[in-house]
């Protein structure tokens, strides 16, 4: 059986030691590729011609990024056939409700602020794992 990736895509160096830190502490240990920009996540799916082979079990979407912003990176992944049922969950500190309302619009499978507090942050990204990467039954099409 395949190893399930997470693509965590994320500008903020301190936000990325923590996520990665939170998944290794939680005991989730897939293969974690990074994108540090919306240009990066968007080569990461089209930059050959065609997406990944086989597709990231999740993708970790922050929406404030250099160069292509994280909302228009899910409109490009919703808008292409072979990636429109990636599941994406948003992560981020953004708490503006528009940024709430046009992530649901775009298709994300889910919101999720990152708690200011370490514990909790912890627990989220627990919760992230056991559902995303254990319970959750993908696509045909996205399964590895």
């Amino acid at each position: 059986m395949n190893r399930k990736t997470i693509l965590l895509v994320e500008d903020n160096p301190d936000d990325e030691a923590l996520t990665l830190r939170a998944l290794r502490n939680n005991n989730i240990l897939n293969d974690v590729t990074v994108a540090h920009d919306g240009q990066e996540a968007f080569d990461y799916f089209f930059g050959n011609g065609a997406p990944p082979s086989p597709a990231p079990a999740l993708v970790l979407l922050d929406l404030k990024l250099p160069k292509i912003d994280g909302l228009e990176v899910l409109r490009l992944i919703r808008a292409d056939q072979r990636t429109c049922l990636q599941p994406v969950v948003i992560l981020t500190s953004s708490r503006e409700e528009q940024d709430v309302v046009s992530g649901y619009s775009l298709g994300a499978n889910s919101y999720i602020r990152k708690p200011v507090d370490f514990a909790q942050f912890m627990d989220a990204v627990k919760q992230l794992g056991l559902y995303w990467l254990v319970l959750n039954e993908p696509a045909p099409a996205l399964r590895n």
